[in-house]
């Protein structure tokens, strides 16, 4: 048997005890359980995800020069395109 060390910011490490606590459960048995479900799986046991990139206001200046640039050529050569 391994043994592993992991590091918790101290509020995260008390609010993890309490709510173990309250479910009967160690911190072993919530590791434990936490890897088997992962190994069973082949997963994490949850959905990480990343909030969806917008464009910065930055891109959004030079999408709309852009636009302004495009439509100054478009009437100085008198074009419908």
């Amino acid at each position: 048997m391994r043994t592993i060390s992991i590091r918790l910011e101290d509020a995260i490490y008390e609010e993890l005890s309490e709510m173990l606590d309250a479910m009967g459960q160690t911190k072993q048995t919530f590791y434990e359980s936490f890897t088997r479900t992962a190994l069973r799986e082949r997963r994490i046991p949850f959905i990480i995800s990343a909030p969806a990139k917008t464009r910065s206001t930055e891109e959004d200046d030079k999408l709309a020069a852009f636009a302004r640039l495009e439509a100054s050529r478009k009437s100085f050569s008198g074009s419908t395109e």
